[in-house]
């Protein structure tokens, strides 16, 4: 790995990059993670950097997915660890659950991260993963479950021996029990005796002093109680004897404790010995918990700076959009006020060195440290708050200069450190370099100073390094306009407000605002006019003449920008509209398609339901009743299927049924007068000759005895099927059908009525259709009934959707209309209206 160079050695501290450590590190959560942060270095290695920002990719997913991360907040055992190589030592009894803790909190890192290949030996089956630069850091074979089981197999739930760890442990710890109650029982027998006595208060209670039982006696009393005294009251009116009965008992207490020591010394040595050959396993274990917890505390950082892993190249490069400084941001938040964002662009050969110039707290010096900030924050590894469409490159070294670093040790005064550093600038400078000066050239007589700052100026070009300097000089700011390779710089000032921008342009010199911010300091005018005729009008018009270009170039980026956001939006409206357009289009077609179907569907049923009215009457031979009854009918469902328009339909179906009882009538007469005269004259007998009937073929006219007319379509076998009208067909039988001779013009008027009537009325009905019904305050029986009348209603309209409003109530009607909606089969589900608008008071219906 190529390591970056850096300089000073106080680089980290001038470019405020130690503070991020300090955050980086609060947000660790072991001992383990902080140290590797406190280590983490940058790299000047490309196959490294790209490998470094791959993982944070990958955790970046991670946490957008909201996954929880293993907890790595874990004891550092690694001291203890090694602690016991020698053989003898080991492992105390406290210490074994935290090492379960890391083994098994290993293990779920490698299933968390999707790979439990790498943590078991001899897996031949492939895994896929999902984080494979993440998975890489996990080194094979190195989970112990063996180890963790074992520890878990020994302590119980308060992290102490258990009586099972081996038979010995658990005939001592019964012996010390069966000991104790006997002492316990003694205890409380002499306890007793000597309240009895009135040696002892009566709410006087067995204690425990040094481990031993005692019992308080009163002190006048404390001969009378044979026994050995261990304690006395603060107040010295209570002593604490051991009665001389339990003190054997006690002794033997004592023993088995000694005896239970050294059984778990034993046993815990045992375990160590199977642990002995895992230490480099376990210690590796912590490096990958300090190795992730670091890893985590980053991406976790990166969130909150809203950073972004931009395009990496592997040269030196620099094209930065909507750069911020993450320590100035928290900063002027924690003050109530914004960050102004930079744009730096830094690419050979054209514009490798930038030199910024513009008035003082213009922000110069915060676009070098920012600069010198998020390049390094890249290096390293992170995530740097960028736009996305940012690109980055790698430098294999950043020297900055900033601030006073004047010694009282070494004599140096501020100039003097300055031109130090720049020794070390001069020996540093190469094309991978990346040089940041601020305040390039001062310190010192202006003249002097301006003709050395131009003279190492030229040497950095000329060594075709990279690089951001900041400057009031003039001839450095005529150096970049006149040499490749440089390019100015300024920070804009707003002269109306008298109030810098902390905007950066690149392409032109700025202006350092001396008279201006002089008379906004209040200088009287007179110092201000005589400092204006000590420079000469040349120089003050040359510097005029600087701000009006810059303000002019500052107003027509404002109108660029404002037209390019204006061509966006129109763009954005037309791929908008272009999108509504082509969704209506398909809506259209869909809703005609649909609309076509049900008409067609009420068409049939329409013509049906009269063809059955008229074949009723025809057969009933105009018998009254049974035609009231078909006309009533007729008349219901005329109702049903066109509510709009009633009456229309209603007295078409009369006069349909009107003609075809005329029609039975005239028949009928004719019947009886062939009846009454059976011998009509020869003339009249003989009937003329029929004419030749022509056979029934595709697009011919045909009629059937009931009345029906129109084209043949399709001959079926026995069946034909016929077109009446623009949309309405019907299937008839061969042989009740006629040839006529009729046009498409000459069609039945009776198919052109329906037809017409129930496209008018189905448009009628989706007009005036509701989408809701009211129910409150009605029985159930006509609930039900208008619930079914409506889903009709529905159905027809082509509704998918509707509400019905029945109430809380006793929850009797809502529940019959459930059971209704249940049976019926166009329903495609139902359920309770959202709690803001009715919850249970409203079904809403699904067809």
């Amino acid at each position: 790995m190529s390591k970056l160079t850096i300089f000073p050695r106080s680089f980290e501290e001038k470019i405020g990059f130690d503070a991020i450590r300090f955050l980086l590190k609060g947000k660790s959560r072991s001992a383990m993670g902080q140290e590797v942060l406190e280590r983490w270095e940058a790299t000047a290695d490309y196959a490294e950097l790209f490998e470094r920002l791959e993982r944070m990719r990958e955790l970046f997913l991670i946490l957008e997915e909201q996954r929880e991360l293993p907890n790595l907040a874990l004891e550092d055992l690694r001291a203890s660890i090694e602690s016991i190589r020698p053989e003898g030592t080991y492992l105390t009894e406290e210490k074994l659950p935290h090492l379960a803790t890391l083994i098994n909190r290993v293990a779920s890192l490698y299933s968390f991260l999707g790979d439990t290949k790498r943590g078991t030996v001899g897996e031949d089956e492939e895994t896929p993963v999902r984080f494979p630069h993440l998975i890489a850091l996990l080194p094979e074979g190195l989970l112990l479950p063996e180890i963790s089981r074992r520890i878990e197999d020994l302590l119980d739930r308060f992290g102490r021996i258990k009586d099972s760890a081996s038979p010995e442990l658990a005939s001592i710890r019964a012996d010390r029990t069966q000991v104790e109650r006997n002492i316990s029982r003694e205890v409380k027998r002499i306890l007793a005796y000597a309240i009895e006595q009135g040696w002892a208060e009566e709410e006087a209670r067995p204690a425990l002093r040094n481990g031993h039982s005692v019992i308080p006696v009163t002190p006048a009393y404390k001969r009378y109680l044979k026994g050995i005294v261990h304690d006395e009251s603060s107040t010295g009116k209570t002593i604490f004897i051991e009665p001389i009965e339990i003190v054997e008992a006690n002794n033997r207490i004592r023993e088995l404790d000694v005896a239970e020591r050294r059984e778990i010394i034993r046993i815990l040595v045992q375990l160590s010995n199977t642990i002995r050959p895992h230490i480099p396993s376990i210690l590796e274990m912590y490096r990958l918990v300090g190795l992730f917890d670091a890893l985590f505390s980053i991406a976790l950082f990166a969130q909150e700076e809203r950073a972004v892993i931009p395009e990496l190249l592997a040269f030196p490069h620099l094209d930065w959009r909507q750069a911020r400084h993450p320590i100035l941001r928290r900063t002027l938040e924690a003050e109530k006020r914004s960050l102004v964002p930079v744009d730096l662009l830094l690419k050979a050969p054209e514009e490798r060195i930038l030199i910024i110039s513009g008035p003082n707290a213009g922000g110069k010096s915060v676009c070098l440290k920012t600069c010198a900030m998020l390049q390094y924050m890249l290096q390293m590894g992170f995530p740097i708050p960028v736009h996305p469409d940012s690109t980055v490159g790698i430098f294999t070294t950043i020297a900055v200069n900033i601030g006073d670093d004047q010694s009282l040790e070494d004599d140096l005064s501020t100039y003097s450190s300055h031109l130090v550093n720049m020794r070390h600038f001069c020996s540093l400078a190469s094309p991978s370099s990346l040089l940041l000066i601020d305040e390039f050239g001062g310190g010192t007589e202006p003249e002097l100073g301006g003709a050395i700052a131009e003279s190492l100026l030229e040497e950095f070009n000329e060594a075709k390094s990279f690089g951001l300097i900041t400057t009031h000089y003039r001839n450095l700011k005529q150096y970049a306009t006149e040499h490749a390779g440089v390019v100015n710089g300024a920070m804009l000032y707003d002269r109306g407000a008298m109030r810098p921008l902390f905007k950066l342009s690149i392409g032109h010199p700025g202006s350092s605002f001396a008279i201006e911010i002089a008379k906004k300091s209040g200088l009287p005018k007179e110092v201000i006019d005589r400092a204006s005729l000590l420079v000469g009008r040349e120089l003050i018009d040359s510097d005029k003449y600087v701000q009006e270009i810059a303000r002019d170039r500052r107003y027509w980026e404002r109108k660029r920008e404002m037209i390019r956001r204006r061509e966006r939006e129109l763009e954005e409206s037309i791929d908008r509209y272009q999108k509504d357009l082509i969704q209506l289009k398909a809506s259209k077609q869909q809703i005609m398609q649909e609309a076509k179907e049900k008409a067609q569907q009420l068409l049939q049923e329409s013509n049906a339901q009269i063809e059955r009215t008229i074949r009723e009457i025809k057969e009933s031979a105009a018998e009254r009743e049974r035609t009231l009854k078909a006309r009533r009918d007729l008349e219901r469902f005329s109702q049903k299927v066109h509510e709009t328009s009633p009456e229309q339909e209603t007295l078409f179906a009369s006069e349909q049924i009107e003609k075809e009882l005329k029609r039975i009538e005239k028949r009928n007469k004719r019947k009886e007068e062939k009846r009454q005269n059976p011998h009509p004259n020869n003339s009249s007998a003989k009937a003329a000759p029929a004419p030749k009937e022509r056979p029934i073929e595709v697009g011919c006219w045909v009629a059937t005895p009931n009345g029906i007319e129109g084209e043949v379509l399709e001959i079926k076998g026995t069946s034909l099927l016929l077109a009446l009208g623009e949309t309405m067909q019907t299937i008839i039988p061969l042989s009740q059908a006629k040839r006529v001779d009729k046009t498409k013009a000459s069609f039945s008027s009776l198919t052109e009525k329906k037809s017409g009537n129930v496209a008018e009325h189905l448009h009628e009905k989706k007009v005036h259709f509701k989408q809701e019904l009211d129910l409150r305050g009605m029985r159930a029986l006509d609930a039900m009934q208008a619930v079914d009348y409506y889903l009709d209603e529905a159905i027809q309209v082509g509704c998918h959707r509707v509400r019905i409003l029945h109430g809380t109530g006793t929850g009797a009607l809502r529940q019959s209309i459930r059971e209704l909606l249940s049976t019926r089969p166009h329903v495609l589900r139902f359920y309770d209206e959202d709690v803001r608008f009715g919850g249970a008071g409203i079904t809403i219906v699904e067809l």
